[in-house]
């Protein structure tokens, strides 16, 4: 365990066990309607949870990236700007946007917005890990890994100011750390 980190809350296994579980009721979705969805992953934080779960989309997926920021430092600041928006057309394809937490739920609810406005047929979201405690809108993903607490979490893909993505299980980071 990294010397930051309090405590682990989601193991690498159980990781990878949710997206086989995921990849399974996300491809039998799809499959019930015969469509195939354009999987967008929001940098950077979705990188790893992408990767992970595409293993287990047994259908044929494209993936587009689109990099949308909301926070600064440990809190989010209410504006969502685009960094890097798609580079195809969404315009009557079905979106699934992989995310990897949902906070306050203002990034995915204006991504989806944005697809929307795009033309995308509709926006299904994917997010490996749900803080509802902390939500400001009304919004849901259609799939979930993980229910957290109200903690400050990192690793596979989660951060604090660019640092711990890489740790290869999600855990609390350290009080100390960030106060």
């Amino acid at each position: 365990m990294h010397k930051d980190v309090k405590k682990i809350l989601v193991s690498e296994e159980e990781i990878i066990q949710r997206c086989k579980e995921l990849g399974e009721e996300i491809k039998k979705d799809y499959e019930k309607k015969n469509e195939l969805p354009l999987v967008v992953g929001l940098l950077k934080g979705s990188v790893p949870f992408l990767a992970e779960l595409v293993k287990h989309l047994d259908m044929d997926i494209c993936y587009e990236f689109m990099d949308v920021s909301s926070y600064e430092g440990t809190e989010s600041i209410g504006d969502v700007k685009v960094n890097l928006d798609l580079r195809s057309s969404v315009k009557g394809v079905p979106v699934l946007l992989v995310e990897d937490i949902i906070d306050t739920g203002r990034t995915v609810q204006e991504v989806k917005r944005l697809l929307k406005h795009k033309g995308a047929s509709e926006v299904r979201v994917v997010s490996l890990l749900d803080k509802p405690d902390r939500r400001v809108v009304d919004i849901e993903a259609d799939y979930v890994g993980f229910k957290v607490p109200n903690e400050f979490v990192i690793g596979f893909g989660l951060d604090y100011n660019q640092k711990y993505r890489n740790l290869p299980y999600v855990g609390v980071l350290k009080d100390e750390c960030y106060q």
